[in-house]
């Protein structure tokens, strides 16, 4: 990367460099190998504990937070840089930083729109590390891409909340240091504007009738790293009318307010994600010989690095300029941006993996490189945070607008 940040980013980027080459990247293999003896897979690997207290040490803790109170006050333009290093060791470095998803958009809700006391007993423990969280919203039984499909129920019952209903693909909620859900349901299933049905609420794992039924797989994998993606289901469960999160009925407008740096977070990292494939795919066609002369003097093969890089670099500035529109004019502001990265990052960095994945053959498949499972995060990202097809859609009818 060219661009000329300020001073303090700079800073941070060769803070964040130095940590990835000395300390995350050569635990990448010592993390495998810790998580295969751990007696809970879902436990976290003691090496990852020791990368977060380097990253604390070396001040690269929270920086995802644009909140000085609680982050780093980094504006997303500041740690759109930052996000896309991390983004070259997925499963390693945003939890080294403690800015790995789901975490970061539910202590962005917590900050944000949480009272004092649930950021007491909740936000600090997740600031510093101490637990993990999940975020509760998708569906076995709806089309979740559509918020007003959910039909989990939050019921009012004096003093309380039950809530009933079955989630799925609820990343985080296998690691056994998960320990609060953020859950989406409807408080007001009959209310007349359906952006006004739903609410959120916290709901402790360990509060009775939260059921951890089994970790869905991602196209094999069960991201042990990230906690899994689990099916969750919430039977009659009770929690103190205080823990709703923001008032009854703000459920949508907080789930698109988590949504939009989420979004761009993603692309940010996916950009690092597609780096670290093009360098695997360098070194493999200096390193190669077919036919009589080097991968690398294959013409195919040129055009794919010629091709992957063209590629990266166009999308590195529409996430900046995202960014940049992000800090400027609001999330609001910068909604067609925000939909324009998340149809193009997931979609043209899966094409780049999977150029890396043929250039390597049956070791692009395997688990000697990290590439089958780059392809498969960048690939269900077409999917989470929203379809590629809604926010094509959404997009579309934008556009044609100005043309009514």
């Amino acid at each position: 990367m060219d661009f000329a940040f300020d001073a303090r980013t700079e800073e941070l980027r060769g803070k964040l460099l130095a940590f990835m080459d000395e300390h995350v990247y050569p635990a990448e293999a010592v993390a495998e190998e810790q998580r295969a003896a751990l007696a809970d897979p879902w436990d976290t690997p003691p090496v990852v504990e020791e990368l977060k207290a380097e990253a604390r040490r070396r001040g690269l803790w929270n920086v995802f937070l644009p909140d000085a109170e609680y982050g780093a006050g980094l504006t997303n333009v500041q740690y759109a840089p930052l996000a896309e290093i991390t983004g070259r060791s997925p499963q390693l470095a945003p939890t080294a930083l403690n800015c790995a998803a789901p975490d970061t958009g539910n202590m962005e809700v917590l900050a944000q729109f949480g009272t004092e006391e649930q950021r007491k007993r909740w936000l600090h423990p997740l600031l510093a590390g101490e637990i993990r969280s999940a975020f509760a919203m998708t569906e076995p039984e709806v089309a979740s891409s559509d918020a007003t499909n959910i039909e989990t129920r939050i019921e009012r019952d004096g003093d309380d909340y039950v809530i009933t209903g079955r989630k799925w693909y609820i990343s985080g909620a296998m690691n056994p240091r998960c320990e609060i859900f953020i859950v989406m349901g409807k408080t007001d299933p009959e209310g007349a504007d359906p952006r006004r049905q739903q609410s959120m609420v916290l709901v402790p794992r360990d509060t009775p009738g939260v059921g951890i039924r089994r970790a869905m797989r991602v196209y094999g994998y069960e991201d042990h790293y990230h906690g899994g993606h689990a099916e969750v289901v919430f039977d009659g469960v009770r929690v103190p009318a205080a823990n709703i999160v923001g008032e009854e009925g703000s459920g949508f407008a907080i789930a698109q307010a988590r949504l939009g740096p989420g979004r761009i977070h993603h692309c940010m990292r996916l950009i690092g994600m597609a780096e670290r494939a093009i360098e695997l795919m360098c070194r493999r066609a200096a390193d190669r010989t077919a036919f009589g002369k080097p991968l690398a003097a294959q013409g195919v093969v040129q055009e794919w690095i010629a091709d992957s890089r063209v590629a990266v670099e166009q999308l590195r500035l529409l996430v900046l300029k995202t960014a940049w529109l992000m800090d400027t004019v609001g999330n609001r502001g910068a909604h067609t941006e925000i939909q324009a990265i998340k149809i193009a990052t997931p979609r043209t960095v899966a094409d780049i993996i999977d150029k890396a994945v043929q250039l390597h053959g049956a070791g692009g498949v395997g688990q000697d490189f990290p590439l089958a499972e780059l392809w498969a995060a960048a690939r269900t990202l077409r999917l989470a945070d929203g379809p590629d097809e809604v926010h094509q859609r959404s997009l579309a009818r934008r556009e044609l607008k100005r043309y009514r």
